[in-house]
């Protein structure tokens, strides 16, 4: 299909996302929030109590908008049981019953979603986990990265178009999150739409084709990884250096391109303020060997995500 200048028509969003706020009382949980999710691996980050899982719950139908609109495939989210055959959500925090084997669990999720040829459905989504060897015990004898592979299991067994994931891959052991990675990138390339939170910065930058950053119930910044990470990089930053010289070396920083700012701290440490911590990084060495300055330490005081957050919504 093509646009009526012969340009090639953008594809429709699978999700859309509209002026969309939610309100508890006087407390405001997201506040007029706006986006497209497209194929591929969306990763909305943030920290704790930015609004995620609350967000997440309106565009999976599970809550409804004080305010806004939510659609999937073109279609409302909120009381839509037709819909729901199409997306597989698996929330932060969600019991299961210990008793149940990790079979059962999968074959109790298919049963619920009436998927024809339930057995070879469960064989797939449990493969896909890479679990066979451990279906047949108990979910309670389950590491927590187990359980989470196993529920996710449970969220592919009707083989949904859209996942969204609250926090996948908490408690998963390293192991587990490398294969968690490879399968999410291999079933976007099969042409699905996977919606992923997290509150881990690195997490996302590995796996998420667009990034939507969320602080406060705001939408703090959006798109690609590159350009948020630009967004990031205009910060500055306060880099702490420990040293054998530090008045020596504090005069020698003060007049290096990358640093706006230098301090001494109580412990007689070197507070710097930089906007581009890359080229301290590279000058600052050489600098200390010159000087015949000794560095014995250098760390970030604010390179949290809170403190990045925090900068991009008052910025």
């Amino acid at each position: 299909m093509s646009a009526g200048d012969g340009t090639p028509a953008a594809s429709a969003p699978v999700i859309r996302v509209d002026r969309v706020s939610r309100w508890f009382g006087s407390v405001v949980a997201v506040s007029d929030i706006t986006f497209d999710v497209h194929p591929g691996i969306t990763g909305l980050l943030g920290p704790n109590g930015a609004g995620k899982t609350t967000l997440l719950r309106m565009m999976t139908g599970l809550a409804e908008t004080s305010s806004g609109t939510v659609t999937a495939f073109g279609e409302p989210v909120r009381d839509n049981p037709a819909l729901y055959r199409r997306i597989g959500v698996m929330a932060e925090h969600e019991t299961v019953y210990g008793f149940l084997s990790g079979r059962d669990f999968v074959r109790t999720m298919g049963r619920i979603r009436n998927v024809p040829d339930l057995e070879d459905a469960v064989d797939r989504a449990i493969g896909l986990v890479d679990m066979a060897d451990a279906q047949h015990r108990r979910l309670d004898t389950y590491s927590r990265g187990m359980r989470q592979r196993m529920r996710l299991a449970g969220t592919l067994v009707h083989d949904p178009e859209l996942l969204i994931l609250d926090e996948p891959l908490n408690g998963a052991d390293p192991r587990q999150r490398v294969h968690f990675q490879h399968l999410l990138r291999q079933l976007a390339a099969g042409g699905r739409t996977i919606v992923l939170s997290s509150h881990i910065l690195e997490e996302v930058e590995q796996l998420a084709d667009t990034v939507l950053l969320v602080v406060n119930g705001k939408l703090a910044a959006s798109g690609g990884f590159r350009a948020i990470r630009a967004a990031l990089d205009e910060r500055p930053y306060h880099v702490r250096i420990v040293c054998d010289a530090p008045r020596r070396l504090a005069s020698a920083v003060v007049g290096l391109a990358s640093v706006d700012a230098v301090t001494l701290d109580p412990n007689g440490a070197i507070v710097v303020l930089s906007r581009n911590v890359r080229d301290l990084q590279i000058e600052l060495p050489r600098l200390a060997r010159t000087s015949g300055i000794s560095l014995r330490r250098v760390e970030p005081l604010d390179d949290s995500l809170e403190s990045v957050f925090g900068y991009l919504v008052e910025g």
